[in-house]
């Protein structure tokens, strides 16, 4: 761990929502006297209940926990309506700013009308409480009111990130069961037009999508792209002429709120089911205590709707609020390099909240052109910067502290998962001396541990697997229509069933306790923060049937993402020489692209007339790990039944 140690400042722990290491140990001390008095009192404050709950946790089923069950309430009420009745409607609620660089600003006042509009819209079409609604759409106000509105009527939306191909949209429509799609025409990243409409086409029409009974187009390009009649509808023609207010549905708080997709080691997506009111209140704490935010902030989260990070910390946590966020459709580099920094100088944003992949590629860019260096703009609004998606090597958190927060802002290195539905392990802006690299301590009422294979609590300063000991309001419910599996996943008999598995291993440091993140226990890869499984993409290799008999994904540690995949792949032809090694590499990348979506291909891709297999026909990954990084084989070989093949592999295309 980095010897350096950084505080905040006397002036941001005097005013800051937990103020002071006392404060912190308070809350901790609170929550571990009395759990459930704890949350119940948090969930009374920050959230706005029709009717209030009587209890708080149910552990009689565990691991299926409940919380705060016979309260009713609505996300998008407490997101919108209750920020207008308290005389915030004409805040501006989101500023967003397109790919060109147009901004557009909306207030509350105006968000709740069109999000009622977009929900009368889904109902006039009768969607209604417990359907799934799949919602594929760039960044944009539209899919954060699409959200909500889903919300607001009591449907469950899964949002399916933009980048994500035909295939695995069709995947995620099919396992939810979804009525409907939202989506637009295009979405436009770093100038150019991307489909989306034709790419929900090619999902419905590859089959298994049969309860789709309509598609929401929103208008975002203006190009020409085909309707089906009967099925296919603008969503200014049904929403325009709709009424700009809608009677919340009300619903428990164990209503599911949204699914999310997310990558697991067995290949087929798993479908993380979320509820309402537990998932509610941790986004707003976790905005309200983490980001410290208060009434004059520009929030900037720059993660995608797409991604668990789009939802927490754009769709439902600043806005639980009353806060000013920003929402971005364009990428960090278009048209240059500088654009982040234009923006944070352009709305004077004063929290910002990006992954260190963006972090680790604008530094290389900045230190090639001084004119998109962060010197080079006004970033004197900044008072907090974040880190989120992966843990961040301590030279890019020191690049990020002293070039773009000035020394001055206190960083906050967010450890968390889609399955947790907010922070877990992160430093609290004025209570936290921070150390580069490290995720510091458990958030306040998290039982974060670090134990051995069996479960055993291992001292500091020896690596384990981390665990949660208790249940917390925003963990996840189920896994879509396979409890097993959620089950096997999060809560496996190694532990007893007892501990939530997070699947990553930790460390804590010997004198402060401060846990850093070691890297994925399982097969599970984290390439810019998006969580691909190797299966995943093996079987989307094994797919080119002309080409691939067999492959094997491994990760291995990249400067820019953070991990990068490897992809050893034995064809059905011969060694190709260096020309047709290129040629095939780059089909097998847009293969790759086609199945799962670009984020997926490998960096670098490998070819052998075999793998290394154990004599049982085992494949040794921990050899492909080692090739991968480059480093001499020193483990034992002698088990391999082919040794001659680590050669064949060494070459990277």
């Amino acid at each position: 761990m980095s010897a350096t140690i950084y505080q905040p400042s006397a002036d941001f722990v005097q005013k800051a929502h937990v103020a002071g290491m006392a404060a912190y140990e308070a809350l901790c001390k609170e929550a571990e006297t009395d759990y459930q008095g704890y949350w119940g009192r948090l969930a009374k404050e920050l959230i706005s209940w029709k009717t209030p709950f009587t209890k708080v946790l149910d552990e009689s089923n565990a691991p299926f926990f409940k919380w705060f069950e016979d309260g009713t309430l609505n996300a998008s009420y407490n997101c919108l309506d209750r920020n207008v009745e308290k005389g915030l409607g004409d805040k501006t609620a989101i500023i967003f700013e397109a790919d060109g660089g147009e901004v557009t600003k909306v207030t509350y006042s105006q968000l709740l009308a069109k999000t009622c509009q977009y929900a009368n819209a889904l109902k006039s079409l009768g969607i209604q409480k417990g359907d799934r609604v799949v919602i594929y759409i760039s960044m944009s106000i539209e899919g954060v009111a699409a959200m909500q509105a889903c919300a607001r009527i009591g449907a469950t939306h899964s949002v399916v990130f933009g980048g994500f191909s035909a295939q695995s949209l069709r995947d995620r429509i099919e396992d939810t069961g979804a009525v409907a799609v939202i989506t637009a025409d295009n979405q436009v990243r770093g100038g150019k037009l991307l489909p989306l409409k034709s790419i929900v086409d090619e999902a419905i029409a590859l089959g298994g999508c049969d309860a789709i009974k309509n598609v929401l187009v929103v208008k975002r390009s203006g190009a020409d792209i085909a309707m089906t009649a009967g099925r296919d509808l603008w969503m200014a023609d049904v929403a325009d002429q709709q009424a700009t207010t809608c009677e919340p549905e009300w619903v428990s708080a164990e209503h599911p709120l949204f699914l999310l997709y997310t990558s697991g080691s067995t290949g087929k997506p798993k479908g993380v089911q979320h509820s309402t009111g537990g998932y509610l209140l941790h986004a707003a704490l976790t905005t309200k205590w983490t980001f410290d935010l208060k009434q004059d902030d520009v929030f900037w989260c720059t993660a995608d709707i797409g991604w668990v990070t789009g939802h927490t910390y754009i769709t439902y946590g600043p806005l639980a609020l009353g806060g000013t966020e920003i929402v971005f459709e364009g990428v960090p580099t278009y048209p240059d390099a500088g654009r982040f920094w234009k923006m944070i100088q352009d709305h004077k944003v004063s929290i910002f909240y990006t992954a260190p992949t963006a972090i680790r590629s604008l530094i290389k860019a900045a230190e090639a052109n001084d004119a998109v260096h962060p010197k080079s703009y006004n970033l004197s609004s900044l008072r907090l910067l974040g880190s989120v998606g992966e843990p961040i090597n301590p030279a890019a958190w020191e690049w990020y502290y002293e070039h773009v927060g000035g020394s001055r802002c206190p960083i906050v290195d967010t450890f968390w998962q889609t399955e947790t539905g907010g922070h877990m392990i992160t430093p609290l802006p004025g209570v936290t001396p921070m150390v580069p690299g490290s995720c510091t301590l458990p958030f306040p009422g998290i039982q974060a541990a670090i134990v051995s294979e069996t479960g055993e609590d291992m001292p500091n300063g020896q690596g384990g697997i981390l665990v949660v000991k208790r249940p917390w309001p925003s963990m996840i419910r189920n896994i879509w229509g396979d409890p097993e599996r959620f089950k096997k996943s999060y809560y496996p008999e190694d532990f007893k069933g007892k501990y939530y598995l997070a699947g990553d291993g930790a460390i804590r440091d010997e004198k402060t306790g401060y846990f850093t993140i070691t890297g994925r226990i399982d097969d599970v890869l984290n390439v810019s923060g998006h969580r691909m499984g190797t299966m995943e993409i093996e079987s989307a290799l094994v797919s080119c049937t002309e080409l691939v008999a067999e492959a094997a994904v491994v990760g291995r540690p990249d400067d820019t993402t953070g991990e990068a995949i490897c992809a050893f792949v034995v064809l059905k032809r011969a060694l190709p020489n260096t020309d047709e090694g290129k040629a095939i590499a780059k089909q097998l990348r847009d293969h790759i692209a086609k199945e799962i979506g670009p984020i997926a291909k490998p960096k670098d891709i490998r070819f052998g007339e075999n793998l290394p297999k154990t004599r049982s026909g085992k494949i040794m990954r921990r050899l492909l790990r080692s090739l991968a990084k480059g480093e001499e084989i020193t483990q034992d070989i002698s088990t391999l039944e082919n040794p001659h093949i680590l050669g064949q592999l060494g070459q990277a295309y």
